[in-house]
């Protein structure tokens, strides 16, 4: 979770970009509350460097705070970059 200005300033196409270079599979989505949510996967070296990358996104970005969740990989094919979902619950 990445909060902050970072919506409206290309933080997911960023992101994806970023994340082919490195060989990381997963997602990205803006979220009605502000925030960008993601999911990374892959080699660990790759979704680190992901990771700190969101700590200061693109040059418009202002980010806040990023909040790192482990999870178990789901298996990602590729990299998307996916609409707000259409309800949300804090």
């Amino acid at each position: 979770m990445v909060t902050g200005a970072v919506q409206g300033v290309f933080f997911r196409d960023s992101c994806q970009r970023i994340a082919a270079s490195h060989g990381v599979r997963g997602w990205v989505r803006n979220l009605p509350d502000g925030s960008v949510e993601a999911v990374f996967e892959g080699e660990p070296d790759g979704v680190g460097r992901l990771t700190e990358w969101t700590r200061t996104g693109p040059p418009a970005a202002r980010v806040a705070e990023v909040r790192v969740t482990d999870e178990e990989p789901s298996g990602h094919s590729g990299f998307e970059v996916r609409g707000s979902p259409s309800t949300w619950q804090p």
